[in-house]
């Protein structure tokens, strides 16, 4: 289905199958984030006694354009995939989005504030979620320079919904047993750890990921179970790129 685009917007093709993404590089683009996290969400909890096949409904926190959801969507089986999006731009265009690649009866992206999640979702969805994911803001709203370009600045700056308000609502929206997807940055990882407890999202694993092998890790994949049992473990570190190249590893992801 084609859409006519609005000033400044491009149509790429997201490696994912025929999916394809509308977006706004003044605004923001999706990275690499994004991939890792769905494909992490998609995938970690195959051998787990085949858990994943049991998922029917799932949301993600922060959608921006709907690159989780649509990622998601090719990866898994899911019956209906959620997104909640503050900014109305990203919004609109995460529903054309969804338009474009005929997927209206398996994903819905809702418009409203994390922070403020009660007045946006329906009652009924408290608690009814198997899977949660979220690639929230990343810097402390008093954290670096921030980014001019508004779009650009929700998307890195805790400005509206802070990392405690994702982990929140992610237990508010989950059921027992109903597993949490983050990625973040490790320098996080203790705040990250403190609000999940908190809020009974036991931390279960945690992969560390660098640019490439040798290099200090600069992003962080956890996995949560609402009411789970304490065990954390580690996971195999994963490497983006091998010289100027994505690794083989990342490759594989998106041929998945």
């Amino acid at each position: 289905m084609e859409t006519e685009l609005e000033e400044g917007e491009r149509i790429d093709c997201i490696g994912f199958g025929d999916l394809r993404l509308i977006q706004k590089p003044e605004d923001f683009c999706y990275g690499v984030d994004a991939v890792l996290l769905s494909h992490f969400a998609a995938t970690e909890g195959e051998q787990e006694n085949n858990r994943r096949s049991k998922v029917k409904r799932a949301i993600d926190l922060g959608s921006g354009t709907g690159i989780v959801p649509l990622i998601l969507s090719h990866k898994t089986d899911i019956d209906k995939i959620f997104g909640l999006e503050i900014q109305k731009e990203s919004f609109q265009r995460a529903l054309r989005n969804i338009k474009i690649n005929g997927l209206e009866k398996r994903i819905e992206i809702l418009h409203g504030d994390v922070s403020d999640v009660e007045k946006v979702i329906n009652k009924d969805f408290i608690g009814t979620f198997d899977l949660v994911t979220t690639n929230p803001p990343y810097i402390l709203n008093n954290g670096a320079i921030k980014n001019e370009k508004m779009a650009k600045m929700l998307a890195r700056h805790e400005t509206s919904g802070l990392l405690d308000d994702f982990i929140r609502v992610a237990a508010l929206l989950l059921k027992t047993r109903g597993d949490f997807y983050m990625i973040h940055r490790p320098s996080r990882l203790i705040d990250i750890c403190v609000s999940c407890r908190a809020n009974k999202l036991e931390p279960k694993g945690i992969r560390l990921i660098s640019s490439r092998e040798g290099e200090i890790p600069n992003i962080l994949l956890l996995h949560c179970v609402k009411n789970g049992n304490p065990e954390l473990k580690f996971m195999k570190n994963l490497n983006i790129y091998e010289g100027k190249e994505y690794s083989k590893e990342i490759k594989e992801i998106y041929e998945r």
